[in-house]
């Protein structure tokens, strides 16, 4: 989920190219075995599980590019079977430069006594990641059990805490149900408890809602939302709707190689909307994968990623233009590993 302090805007991201926000954090994402159709989910003509509340628009967001800007070289080195590493150095004329370290290690049961009830296929795992500021995010994720999951995040800005949270989901065999306490100060008397509940309707049905409560000694409130999603095999539509706005999206797959997608998003906070149409192209012989995008502001983007074979490598090429604020944006990339 990343941190929660966002849900208590509008739904969607906000952080679109040349916007005064920062640009989301890469860590912001789960792992992959994170949100992976759980092993209890029946195959046998059931209703199936329906996953977790915060990938159910992760199919469209897949097909927008992530914006680039500036130089950036990612290098990355697996030391073992159960520790891995990476170093990320950007250089940049818009915002600050800097240099970002990454680490995960993953342990196995038998190495740990304290992780004896878990089990070994899903073995605990910690995710630390630290820039030259001195900010950290460090991600904590354990299975309970085969249907429980825990995971803590802890995230810094220097030498200040910004966000501690702590997060519980429950999957059943055809509902999933989670529950995450954020930021609790028992002095300042706040805290943010958001609850995610998804029920599989039916075999493409999926309903369910999230519920964001916080409170604070000058201000205490709730945001409720309503979420729906209907899938088949080629394509995807979710809604999201709640106080605080909405937020649609359609995904479809038209064959193997292309992938398009539509967003819409609105926000009651900002009264404003935005719609974005997303593409992704997939070109196997090339070894070459490009993802363009185009939205209501008039900004328009594409990144271009293409393997290097045979070594490890990938190289990234992207530019944004914002034409209604008569702005371009260019970035170059490489990928080690």
């Amino acid at each position: 989920m990343g941190s929660v302090l966002a849900l208590s805007s509008s739904p969607g991201h906000q952080n679109w190219p040349f916007s005064t926000d920062p640009p989301p954090s890469r860590w912001d994402a789960h792992p992959a075995h994170w949100d992976s159709p759980p092993r209890w989910e029946r195959r046998d003509g059931r209703l199936p599980n329906p996953g977790s509340f915060h990938s159910l628009h992760r199919s469209c967001k897949d097909v927008f590019p992530q914006q680039i800007e500036g130089v950036k070289m990612i290098l990355n080195k697996t030391l073992s079977s159960f520790f891995k590493v990476s170093h990320t150095l950007h250089l940049s004329a818009v915002s600050p430069s800097y240099y970002r370290f990454h680490g995960a290690a993953a342990f196995l049961c038998s190495q740990l006594a304290f992780c004896s009830f878990v089990i070994s296929q899903d073995a605990p795992a910690l995710i630390g990641e630290m820039d030259s500021s001195g900010s950290l995010n460090a991600h904590a994720l354990l299975h309970l059990t085969e249907r429980v999951r825990a995971r803590t995040v802890f995230q810094t800005q220097q030498s200040q805490f910004v966000t501690w949270q702590f997060e519980t989901e429950y999957r059943g065999n055809d509902f999933t149900a989670a529950v995450t306490v954020a930021n609790p100060d028992i002095l300042r008397e706040s805290v943010i408890l958001v609850a995610h509940f998804l029920q599989s309707v039916s075999s493409g049905l999926v309903l369910g809602g999230e519920l964001v409560y916080h409170r604070g000694r000058a201000e205490e409130g709730g945001i409720l939302t309503l979420a729906g999603q209907y899938s088949r095999p080629n394509w995807v539509a979710t809604l999201n709707a709640g106080k605080g706005g909405a937020h649609a999206s359609y995904y479809h797959r038209a064959n193997k190689q292309i992938q398009v997608g539509v967003e819409f998003e609105a926000s009651t906070r900002t009264q404003e909307t935005t719609t974005s149409f997303g593409y992704q192209m997939e070109l196997p012989e090339a070894n070459m994968v490009f993802r363009g995008m185009i939205n209501s502001r008039c900004i328009i983007g594409g990144v271009l990623e293409k393997r290097l074979t045979p070594l490890p490598a990938t190289l990234i090429m992207g530019a944004f233009v914002n034409h209604k604020g008569d702005k371009l944006q260019v970035g170059l990339g490489i990928n080690v590993g």
